[in-house]
């Protein structure tokens, strides 16, 4: 210190200016201390230390796969009673239809296993592992919509901005692998039917090193990753170190933990250059195990593809990976629609499931298959003898869940005789993500951020453990 300061001569810009290159390197030194130490420590033992969640985007239709309801059959074309309906809402692509006529679906169901769980003709393979699924048939929500709805199961809220659930395991629970990102993404390619956007991985107000990572189909899985033409691996190496080192200067300097979580993007991204192409490269698994997914697993960027991806993923320490089948979106024509739907994805999720066991993985991985919402039991549109449509239904719907911690061949919950509403044991989407988080030792209370003014989490101030599904 010079001889000469004097301290009541300090202004506030000397003040701040000092402040914050302290404050700076506190933010890298806690984020750096935070990626050496890797995986944190869960609020109490785990059942899970992973997830692959199937999403099949679009709404399945639980009257037609898993829902068995005979009485809408034998009432086939006769009204929706209004003591069943309740006045509840429609959207408006039903809503203003002269009749709502019960439509029983045209696909024989029967019951399989020990536990006697009915499963739709449809999904032949899936029937064959009933006795290691957990059902959910009493799954409900308010979002009646698409959009709202799928952002409101993978981030607690209707409103686009807040975390997702992947996001907020990574923040709570850290890394497992240094070399691969914790959350990653996989889209079936080629597919139509409701878009998809990124913020449905997205960190929200998280720091961003917690978003998902989309792995795509083709020569870059991940984009911007590979070299440029022209720049070597030591080049870009060099380059990377650069950038850290000017990033470290900038965060001294401005006290901005963004460019902290800048610095540690750009070393995850130089690392991935060799973890992804080798979790990627699929030519050294053994036929066996593509006789198992279906050939079309083969294919990059298929749904038998990304399942196959999905546990080699896993295998290598990354702790959630979403997969998302679009297309399950059935107004009309359902009946052809969702018997291609069921060719493309039975087959591979029923593969995973068993591969996961064989392999010893499936005791501490978890296992979701789950789409927004549910389906009517009425037609949308004209009701034929070999076709009719489903219009969106939140009121109840089916998900399974399989692997660690749930109950093996088990049923929660219950609809009544039309399928309308539930009678039994509902399960909100904020009970279901309170009790996705408690599998993995995560008190959903607990795993909290400070954003705006409070304290946001994945349930937001609703949601309550389901312990009849645990084991």
């Amino acid at each position: 210190m010079s001889p000469h300061f004097d301290p009541l001569a300090l202004t506030r810009r000397h003040f701040l200016s000092g402040a914050t290159a302290g404050l700076g390197g506190l933010a890298l030194s806690r984020l750096e201390g935070q990626a050496a130490a890797g995986a944190r420590a869960p609020h109490f033992a785990p059942a899970a230390k992973r997830i692959i969640y199937l999403f099949q985007s679009g709404a399945p239709s639980q009257l037609d796969l898993f829902d068995y309801k005979p009485l809408l059959n034998d009432r086939n074309g006769e009204e929706l009673p209004d003591s069943i309906r309740r006045g509840q809402r429609l959207t408006g692509m039903s809503g203003h239809q002269a009749t709502l006529p019960l439509a029983g679906a045209q696909f024989e169901f029967r019951q399989h296993g020990e536990c006697g769980a009915w499963v739709s003709e449809l999904l032949p393979h899936t029937a064959g592992i009933v006795d290691k699924l957990c059902f959910i048939k009493s799954m409900h929500t308010e979002a009646i919509n698409h959009d709202p709805a799928i952002t409101f199961f993978m981030t607690g809220s209707e409103i686009a901005g807040r975390p997702s659930t992947g996001a907020w395991l990574s923040y709570g629970l850290g890394s497992m692998n240094a070399d691969l990102p914790e959350f990653c993404v996989l889209v079936t390619k080629n597919k139509g039917g409701q878009p998809l956007y990124a913020r449905l991985w997205g960190a929200g107000f998280l720091p961003t090193r917690h978003q998902g990572v989309q792995f795509r189909s083709g020569a870059d899985p991940v984009l911007y990753l590979s070299n440029p033409a022209g720049l070597s691996g030591e080049l870009r190496g060099k380059t990377v170190e650069a950038l850290q080192q000017l990033s470290q200067l900038q965060a001294e300097r401005e006290a901005d933990v963004a460019v902290a979580e800048r610095i540690a993007q750009y070393e995850m991204a130089y690392r991935m250059q060799t973890s992804v192409p080798e979790v990627n490269d699929l030519k050294n698994e053994p036929d066996e195990v593509f006789e198992l997914y279906g050939e079309d697993a083969r294919e990059p960027g298929t749904y038998g593809a990304n399942c196959l991806l999905a546990r080699r993923l896993i295998e290598r320490g990354v702790r959630f990976v979403q997969l998302y089948h679009k297309g399950w979106d059935q107004h009309g024509n359902l009946p052809s629609g969702i018997r291609t739907q069921c060719q493309e994805t039975d087959r591979a999720s029923t593969a995973l499931v068993l591969d996961l066991e064989r392999r010893g993985l499936l005791e501490d991985t978890l296992v979701v298959w789950a789409g927004e919402f549910g389906r009517t039991n009425y037609s949308q549109g004209k009701l034929t003898k070999d076709n009719y449509g489903r219009d969106h239904h939140p009121r109840c719907f089916t998900l399974w869940m399989a692997g660690a911690g749930v109950k093996p061949g088990y049923t929660h919950g219950a609809t009544d005789e039309y399928g309308y509403n539930i009678v039994q044991d509902p399960v909100h989407v904020h009970d279901f993500n309170a009790t996705l988080l408690h599998l993995l030792g995560v008190d959903h209370e607990r795993l909290t951020f400070p954003y705006q003014g409070r304290h946001f989490r994945l349930t937001d101030v609703h949601g309550r453990l389901v312990p009849e599904v645990l084991s």
